[in-house]
């Protein structure tokens, strides 16, 4: 038995799996806290190290790939301090994390665990029921539906569609990807037999995400609860896929008439016009003003959409 308690949380080690309980202090990043304690068995482990700091160190548990549907379906966009497998070691703390680092590296060897992908989740995914909210809606997973309820400030396309719910046989695949500077991020499930995907503001079948620390962090969660639920993503080939594999380009045309007889919405204006960046500036005051996103987030994404509207593009 191996045990390293520190602020950051407590992880144990019994021979046969870790156990992970995430701190409770503030510095704890919301995602962890709402992901709660688990359990990562040996079979589920590629490795472990800690890397040194000035003040400590950090703990860091490398999984087998495709062995954890968090990891599969963030495809490596959890920002670091939000990744549940990293632990931040106290100056005092080092040399018993040193001992835990041994003592699962040795029971490594001796079980003789693997370190290539796995063919199947070796862990369940988070808990269910969860709920979460993006920038133009809020889904809903019980374990066996996906219920999407759109926002007042949703597109004129999402709005045509109405509400959304799948069942977990009706899906191929949940997606998930964080906001990328002016790039929104999206939290996407994606029917059987779908084959173009729109961009996440058209998109009935998508959440669009702006930031991170104030929503994507439970939108992770309950895409990985989703995808703990479908099928494998190396089933019927023999072999694991690739973590992060590319998406295919977003478009803006929707591929279906909506449910209403009435016509699509209108593309976007482009980046570069200024009215489409004067929009987007409203759109992210109000973002801030209702605590979506936090000041650093606002302040970074105000100032890129500034210098594209000084520049033209």
């Amino acid at each position: 038995m191996a045990e390293l308690m520190v602020r950051d949380g407590t992880w144990t080690f019994d021979g046969d799996a870790v156990r992970i309980v995430p701190g409770r202090e503030r510095g704890v990043h919301k995602l962890r806290q709402d992901l709660g304690e688990f359990t990562v068995p040996l079979a589920a482990l590629a490795g472990i190290a800690l890397e040194p700091g000035r003040k400590g160190g950090r703990l860091r548990l490398r999984l087998r790939e495709g062995a954890d549907p968090l990891l599969q379906v963030t495809g490596g966009g959890l920002p670091d301090e939000a990744n549940p497998y990293r632990l931040t070691v106290d100056a005092g703390r080092v040399e018993v994390a040193e001992y835990f680092v041994d003592t699962v590296r040795q029971a490594l060897m001796l079980e003789q665990i693997p370190d290539g992908p796995a063919d199947r989740y070796l862990l369940p995914g988070p808990s269910v029921p969860l709920s979460a909210a993006g920038v133009d809606g809020v889904a809903t997973f019980d374990g066996e539906r996906v219920h999407l309820e759109w926002r007042w400030n949703t597109s004129e396309t999402k709005r045509d569609w109405g509400p959304r719910n799948f069942t977990l046989g009706a899906l191929e695949a949940v997606e998930w990807r964080a906001a990328a500077g002016l790039e929104s991020g999206y939290l996407r499930f994606r029917p059987r037999g779908a084959t173009e995907r729109l961009k996440p503001e058209h998109d009935p079948n998508s959440i669009e995400l702006w930031g991170f620390k104030k929503e994507s962090g439970t939108t992770a969660l309950l895409a990985a609860a989703v995808a703990a639920r479908l099928p494998h993503p190396s089933a019927g080939t023999g072999k694991a896929l690739p973590t992060a594999a590319p998406a295919a380009p977003l478009t803006s045309a929707a591929p279906l008439a909506p449910a209403a007889p009435r016509a699509p919405a209108a593309a976007p204006a482009p980046a570069e016009d200024h009215d489409a960046l004067l929009r987007r500036l409203r759109e992210l005051g109000e973002l801030h003003r209702n605590g979506i996103l936090t000041e650093e987030e606002f302040t970074a994404t105000k100032a890129a959409v500034l210098r594209r509207f000084h520049t033209g593009g």
